[in-house]
């Protein structure tokens, strides 16, 4: 992560640089990230019913299953990485844990301890594959929809949204569910979890990113607490087992919908070391009800977000996570992705020039 250095000593610490998250390994696919000029890649675990359908990737090969009992090998990470590493980029890291894998272990059922074995097992084959980074969020699909119906954006560009008042009832219990449950469990449960992990990423060199729910400020969804909807919730999980290898997945989208100073919320962790990378996007309102934007639309300044990230050292990957669905768009979005890595690419390389 960040240097831990205070003062203008940040900014000549600073290194912001674009990527992006992608299920295919292709090599037309990685021809295209390195021709936008971005130069870090997230691979996107290959269970595609766990995905928003525009990371759907369906290409049928080149891709890297993570799940349970779809652990991929040291030799088969190593191969990822030589892959993307041939084209000209850097593979960072693994863009986040399937649910099929932390289930189990949030909600204490009987299979937690094998899949935490799992886990375990995942981070060490990274750590020796030179693999730095694994996502992870504490988010439960099928509880309610994460988004709900869309919206038509400029020139008639599709972006997702949600809206409350759309879902049925948010209070019944979600399928499978015989009971609620307390956010007690919840946080020992998680708990419980980092006490595992974190000791086995700090051996092998490995940094958990923890990414919102989303989306967030809602307490409680069909029986299920949602942890990690708050700037309170994220800085009681830094706290819970303190660890230099554990920070945020900081998804500067989710923030906005909170309504929370997104520039605030870099400086509170930024400054700290605790952001592993970021995602950038934006939306147009605030829950319970929002829609997702162009990057250079929505509720904060994307310059000044990212100033904000060269001021406090930031030494990492921002990525384009939700995009819009634009004319002649394939399943990746892979012209509204190109359209965000070419503008952030042009923020950062103008914030940069101020420093």
């Amino acid at each position: 992560m960040t240097d831990r250095s205070t003062g203008d000593e940040h900014d000549r610490n600073a290194d912001v640089r674009v990527g992006v998250r992608t299920r295919s390994l292709a090599e037309s696919r990685l021809q295209y990230v390195r021709q936008l000029g971005a130069t870090d890649l997230f691979v996107d675990h290959a269970d595609t019913d766990e995905e928003p359908d525009e990371f759907n990737d369906r290409d049928g090969t080149d891709t890297l299953a993570v799940g349970r009992d779809a652990i991929p090998t040291v030799a088969e990470l190593e191969d990822a990485r030589e892959r993307v590493e041939g084209a000209g980029l850097r593979l960072a890291g693994i863009q986040s844990l399937p649910y099929s894998l932390y289930g189990d272990i949030m909600f204490g059922q009987d299979g937690a301890d094998e899949a935490l074995e799992q886990i375990t097992t995942l981070v060490r084959n990274l750590g020796a594959a030179g693999v730095p980074i694994l996502g992870y969020q504490w988010n439960p699909r099928g509880v309610v929809p994460m988004r709900t119906t869309p919206v038509e954006l400029r020139g008639g560009a599709i972006g997702t949204a949600f809206d409350l008042a759309e879902v049925d009832d948010p209070h019944a219990l979600a399928p499978g569910l015989d009971r609620e449950y307390t956010e007690a469990e919840f946080w020992e449960n998680y708990g419980g979890f980092l006490e595992a992990v974190l000791p086995i990423a700090e051996e092998v060199g490995v940094d958990l990113a923890l990414h919102p729910v989303d989306p967030p400020g809602l307490e409680s969804l069909g029986g299920i607490p949602r942890l990690f909807r708050s700037v309170e919730s994220f800085e009681r999980a830094m706290e819970l087992v303190p660890s230099d290898n554990h920070g945020l997945k900081l998804c500067l989208g989710c923030f906005s919908q909170l309504g929370a100073d997104v520039h605030d919320v870099v400086r509170r962790f930024g400054e700290r070391d605790q952001i592993v990378f970021v995602h950038f996007r934006d939306v147009a309102g605030t829950v319970p009800r929002f829609h997702e934007t162009f990057v250079d639309e929505g509720n904060f300044d994307a310059v000044a977000a990212v100033r904000t990230l060269h001021d406090v050292g930031f030494d990492g990957v921002v990525i384009p996570d939700h995009v819009p669905e634009m004319v002649g768009d394939d399943d990746w979005r892979h012209r509204a992705r190109g359209f965000t890595v070419g503008y952030l690419r042009g923020v950062v390389d103008t914030v940069r020039t101020e420093y």
